[in-house]
């Protein structure tokens, strides 16, 4: 049972909490309260439209996402938490994406996996206040289950969610990852920030597949993060010239927010570019076998993906590659030991090839 405390108690252990919060590594810390009704009604009118794709789990939950004394009962307050990711010393983004050779990592994804990081950070903060206080009711998230972390976060004063649905903070830009500990302490809540993108519409204009289709709505569908990651089918043909070389994820968006050159390089070991995935040879991941695979992104973020969806991605982006006979033959050479799905991106990718001297298309800078 939770000990109850006083208002100034509360305040005090808030303060504290904030204080532990960058003694662990975080870069900002806020409270949010629960009332998520206006997040509630964006997100029923985006499920109604279908842009959530073939993400069954957005709507299966139904309101727990919304409402999270219904997720976590005795919840009445988010502990909302902010950590940076950009790697120091990574290959510049354009630079990558201009090099039709190479392949295109988001960069979220270069170092260790977020969801371990996060979630044992935010364990340790949670533990500080049980030894501070004694037992209470907390629950620990991070991508773990419904919740609209980014809508907590911006009601905890962590930043405002921009045009193109990522969360931004005036001095941190968006690359950065989020957390969350449902409490049943009543925390003093913290204020949100105003929005600050004005009349800027960079993010759409950037968007390889147009796929935000109007300021603060994404159709998933379209978008080429949804389509390398989270999408188990064939890539459609109508999206394959435009991936480009993006092999995984897509950060064409916040590239070009203005925001993110105010964005600082994390301090985080974690977060350091593992195996050269800032700027890797594509005809070189083509190699991989699964052991391979499975040996290069242990405790990555990548390995969710598996290796046939990983040889897909890389397939449509050697086919968007210059005329190379080197490419052919990598291509070749996957056939025999290719999926039938993995199979299909090849032989278009070879049909591609077979077309010499095309332009390169799907890089919008």
């Amino acid at each position: 049972m939770t000990v109850a405390l006083s208002d100034q108690a509360l305040a005090d252990l808030t303060a504290t909490i904030k204080t532990w919060g960058r003694e662990l590594g975080f870069q900002q810390i806020g409270i949010a309260g629960i009332d998520l009704a206006e997040a509630e009604a964006r997100l029923r009118d985006w499920l109604a439209t279908g842009f959530h794709g073939a993400m069954d789990y957005m709507a299966r939950h139904g309101i727990k996402r919304s409402r999270p004394a219904e997720l976590v009962p005795g919840t009445v307050r988010v502990i909302a938490a902010r950590l940076d990711y950009l790697p120091p010393a990574a290959a510049d983004p354009w630079a990558v994406l201009r090099n039709p050779t190479l392949g295109y990592v988001s960069r979220y994804a270069l170092g260790r996996d977020y969801h371990k990081v996060l979630r044992n950070r935010l364990q340790r903060l949670a533990d500080r206040v049980v030894a501070a206080i004694g037992p209470f009711g907390y629950r620990v998230f991070v991508d773990s289950a419904p919740v609209l972390e980014k809508a907590l976060a911006e009601q905890a004063g962590l930043g405002w969610i921009g045009k193109h649905s990522n969360l931004l903070d005036r001095q941190a830009g968006s690359w950065f990852f989020l957390g969350e500990i449902y409490v049943d302490l009543p925390l003093p809540i913290d204020q949100p920030v105003t929005a600050h993108c004005g009349r800027c519409t960079a993010c759409l204009e950037a968007c390889p597949t147009r796929a935000i289709v109007g300021p603060y709505r994404v159709d998933a569908r379209r978008c080429l993060s949804y389509l390398t990651i989270e999408w188990h089918g064939p890539i459609p043909l109508e999206f394959r010239r435009t991936l480009g070389n993006r092999i995984y994820g897509c950060d064409d968006c916040q590239i070009v927010c203005p925001w993110n050159r105010f964005a600082q390089v994390t301090a985080e070991p974690d977060f350091r570019i593992r195996h050269g995935l800032d700027a890797p040879s594509l005809v070189e991941l083509l190699s991989w076998d699964e052991a391979e695979f499975l040996r290069r992104t242990e405790g990555s973020a990548i390995r969710r993906i598996g290796h046939e969806r990983w040889l897909r991605n890389i397939a449509v982006a050697l086919g968007n590659a210059p005329h190379s006979p080197v490419v052919i033959k990598a291509l070749q050479a996957r056939l025999a030991s290719a999926s039938e799905r993995v199979r299909e991106h090849v032989i278009w990718a070879l049909a591609e090839q077979a077309i010499a001297e095309r332009p390169i298309s799907g890089l919008n800078q």
